[in-house]
């Protein structure tokens, strides 16, 4: 996992461990999770990088279990935003599998 921070800017490469990847129940729990912080939420994966309070966004990178992804959080909250963010991959989006 790589970590890089700036001011108001931390930068993350978390890799998604659980077995249906980013789908569309885990997009929209990183969507309510980050409307709680005052940061903006990025997801970069080759290249792209989309909007982390859209689940249609998130849902355009495509990312099945063993992807790895950069995520950016940018604003006053961004350490907290990104902690939070790093915890919900971490519990694989709350799914058992």
């Amino acid at each position: 996992m790589e970590n890089r921070s700036h001011d108001n800017e931390q930068i993350r490469t978390l890799r998604i461990e659980n077995e249906l990847g980013l789908h569309a129940r885990s997009a929209a729990k990183i969507v309510a999770l980050a409307n709680q912080f005052k940061a903006d939420l990025y997801f970069k994966k080759e290249g792209q990088e989309v909007d982390g309070s859209s689940i249609l966004s998130i849902l355009t990178l495509a990312c099945p279990r063993g992807t790895e992804i950069e995520v950016r959080t940018v604003g006053e909250e961004s350490v907290a935003l990104m902690e939070a963010v790093s915890e919900l991959f971490k519990e694989k989006f709350g799914e058992l599998k």
